[in-house]
């Protein structure tokens, strides 16, 4: 009997424990939608324009080579400084070259008394040849002995002037200006003649900017009223890494005559004046150039588009809260916005903050925001 008692009072206890977690799960609230910040698609007449991933590259650059072979004894630049055309670089051990120049020299000397003494027999021998007292044999040998000498002094004196120009190459000198590089050579280095870079010297302004635009940009831009993107003289804006534009506006100096196999583009370079030196090869930079005047384009905000390999997509909340998530094609960039050629509508809401916590077909609290809010900087 007692043993029936505590059975059900056990019992009884596992449903009032049951029950108590079913009452507190159903009072559990509901969390609420999520806070995303939205903004209707804008609709309006725009003045577009196209921009290309661009670097900033040279005119003019030259590796400084070594003209002659030897160790470096002395170094008159730093790395990374500006330099003139003619500026001494460095100097290379010149021992060996100076005593290249006195043998020639030597020779040289040797070579000209020789041939004073041959050119003396010659004269002599004409002489006795007319006299008819020597053979035109004998005559023509010292003839031969005279020429064969005079080859030896002219060759002799390439020799001398050789050494002479090994010597002056001893100091290396730049070939242009523009700025050095900093992987320049230490003084003890071995250099080898036509072999060894010792620096690369770089001309600062102007520079170049090369860029590349596909087939279809091509086409598209050359249909355009009065295009002039793919002419020389053509002028472009610069806008760099950070945003800012360049000062000054560059011009088309190179359009390539035949589109890349590889890459299917075409390759132009624009030139820019750089007198402050801030543009520097190697920088990435986006050249911009006027398109076409679009009619009630559609615009959104450059935050609201997701990436997801190659394609673009646009979240956006449909007429009963929940979010859906739309494929688009986008066009060029307009400021902080981008056109939309297909995937949206004027009267879409598209989502621009907080679209990372909202997947599709959940519910969210839509809250509008102003370009202003959403860019203050360019208040």
């Amino acid at each position: 009997m007692h043993k029936l008692t505590r059975a059900l009072l056990s019992i009884g206890l596992i449903l009032t424990i049951g029950m108590g977690l079913s009452a507190c799960k159903q009072q559990q609230p509901t969390p609420p939608p999520t806070l995303v910040r939205t903004m209707q698609v804008i609709k309006q007449d725009t003045p577009v324009s196209y921009e290309f991933a661009g670097q900033v590259e040279a005119q003019q650059e030259a590796q400084v080579r070594a003209k002659v072979t030897g160790m470096i004894i002395a170094k008159h630049i730093t790395g990374g400084q500006q330099v003139n055309a003619g500026d001494p670089l460095f100097t290379i051990d010149a021992r060996q070259y100076d005593a290249a120049l006195l043998n020639a020299q030597a020779q040289l000397a040797q070579s000209r008394a020789n041939q004073v003494r041959a050119q003396q027999d010659f004269e002599r021998y004409g002489t006795l040849l007319n006299k008819g007292a020597v053979s035109q044999q004998q005559y023509d040998l010292k003839k031969s002995e005279y020429e064969q000498l005079t080859a030896q002094v002219n060759a002799m004196y390439a020799l001398a002037n050789r050494a002479e120009v090994d010597i002056s190459e001893t100091i290396v000198r730049a070939p242009i200006s523009g700025k050095l590089d900093t992987k320049d050579l230490n003084i003890g280095t071995y250099v080898v003649a036509g072999n060894t870079v010792l620096v690369t010297v770089s001309a600062a302004d102007p520079v170049n900017v090369a860029f590349n635009m596909s087939e279809n940009e091509y086409l598209k831009l050359a249909r355009q009223p009065a295009a002039t993107l793919g002419k020389n003289g053509a002028e472009v804006e610069l806008v760099l890494s950070d945003g800012s534009l360049y000062p000054t506006k560059g011009k088309i100096t190179q359009t390539s005559s035949v589109l890349s196999q590889n890459t299917g583009a075409l390759m132009m370079k624009a030139a820019f004046n750089n007198p402050q030196g801030l543009l520097v090869p190697g920088m990435f930079a986006r050249i911009k150039t006027p398109g076409e005047f679009r009619q009630n384009a559609l615009l959104v905000p450059q935050k609201a588009i997701q990436e997801q390999l190659d394609k673009k997509f646009i979240s956006v909340v449909n007429a009963e809260g929940k979010v859906e998530m739309r494929p688009i094609t986008v066009g060029p960039r307009v400021g902080n916005l981008w056109v939309i050629e297909s995937g949206l509508t004027e009267n879409d809401i598209v989502i621009v903050e907080g679209f990372q916590k909202s997947p599709p077909g959940s519910t969210v609290n839509a809250k509008p925001i102003t370009l202003e809010e959403l860019y203050p900087s360019n208040k």
